[in-house]
């Protein structure tokens, strides 16, 4: 008689993942993560609550970083803004990856507005690097860029003068 297909076993036990930490492991855990990059709070929340069982500890060290101005969703949001738009995508893009990563609503306007990106000279760079220069092309090219364009974030305003007629 066959065995009976059952799920593998855990690599860890529950009480191996997430340990009781103190207080300043957490901050120290924080901190070394804010040394490498910005992070949105809410992904600061995500990845020490990975290996913290006191989630009221994590809130408390995580409230004290912005507090000390350590961490800013502001900040945060306008260097992803920046870096995601140098790489080519438009601001529908941008925006929707920010409030994946927890990043609310406020903090994306003002990014964007200090930011001042040219969403117009973003997308004509985009369009220009994958197809070359504008031109005449058949439905299915058209559609294809479109497509294109529409992926990577931009709305129609930004890349109509592009796709011609």
């Amino acid at each position: 008689m066959a065995e009976p297909d059952l799920p593998p076993a855990p690599r860890h036990a529950p009480d191996e993942t997430r340990a009781a930490v103190n207080p300043a492991d957490i901050r120290l855990a924080a901190m070394n993560l804010l040394s490498r990059r910005e992070h949105s709070l809410g992904e600061l929340r995500q990845k020490l609550r990975r290996h913290c069982e006191d989630e009221t500890q994590v809130e408390t060290q995580l409230q004290k970083l912005v507090d000390e101005n350590l961490q800013s969703d502001d900040r945060y949001a306008e260097s992803f803004a920046r870096q995601r738009a140098q790489r080519g995508y438009g601001p529908a893009r941008v925006r929707q990856e920010m409030r994946e990563k927890g990043v609310g609503d406020i903090a994306i306007a003002r990014a964007f507005e200090s930011a001042q990106l040219d969403w117009w000279a973003l997308a004509e760079a985009a369009f220009r690097k994958k197809f070359g220069e504008p031109g005449r092309v058949d439905m299915k090219e058209k559609s294809r860029r479109i497509r294109f364009m529409q992926y990577r974030g931009f709305s129609t305003d930004h890349y109509q003068h592009l796709i011609g007629d």
